[in-house]
């Protein structure tokens, strides 16, 4: 499995990087992550529930940074495994600076086995992309929090904490990967129709519930 692509961040090229490497906040950008703790200086030790297609599964394992030349790029290892499967690869990050912004490059290749394999290629792609997407896009979110300009503060007042956000939950991540799924695989011109007919399911089962719980 390959996965590459960039990511525009309109923050400092340090803020985003001291981002990146602080577990605290990756643990509550990922996608499915229950922990995230540091072991050494460059690895850490980590568990993620996530679900491909009508596999979920949750997967303890390892990620391993070396040729950190802050702030510019770094390489990472992971090794996770669990009941559905394994995943084992490596990628490359950079960051550059555009226009005076921020620009996240990465590029990385992965082995699949097990359970969660047996979904195909295609969806793995789709929702490894997904899943990066959601995870840049929260992430994206905290350094814009954190960058916003404190309130005053008033005398004798401890200034407020900073900004924290909550992991999305498994339905929002549930719901990033089937919308990324949708426009992959349906065409731009069939999709108003594959709505309507999925909106059109909903309501007869709607209907039906409702008849089921007040016996009409």
């Amino acid at each position: 499995m390959d996965l590459a692509g960039e990511y525009t961040f309109e923050a400092p090229r340090e803020v985003v990087w001291d981002a990146i490497m602080n577990p605290d906040v990756l643990r509550n950008i990922l996608p499915g992550c229950e922990s995230l703790e540091r072991v050494s200086d460059n690895e850490y030790n980590g568990t993620l529930n996530v679900r491909v297609g009508p596999v979920q599964g949750k997967f303890t394992g390892k990620v391993v940074l070396s040729d950190l030349q802050k702030p510019e790029r770094f390489h990472l290892e992971i090794d996770g495994q669990g009941a559905a499967g394994f995943v084992r690869g490596g990628g490359d990050a950079r960051l550059e600076l555009r226009d005076g912004k921020t620009v996240l490059l990465y590029e990385g290749k992965a082995d699949v086995g097990g359970r969660i394999a047996s979904v195909g290629q295609r969806l793995l792609d789709t929702s490894a992309r997904s899943l990066t997407r959601q995870s840049l896009e929260s992430l994206d979110r905290l350094i814009q929090a954190q960058l916003q300009p404190p309130p005053p503060a008033e005398e004798g007042v401890a200034p407020p904490p900073p900004p924290e956000m909550a992991p999305p939950s498994e339905v929002q991540v549930a719901l990033g990967v089937a919308k990324d799924i949708f426009e992959e695989y349906v065409p731009a011109r069939y999709r108003p129709v594959v709505l309507g007919a999925a909106a059109g399911v909903a309501l007869i089962l709607l209907v039906w519930l409702l008849r089921k719980l007040f016996g009409r």
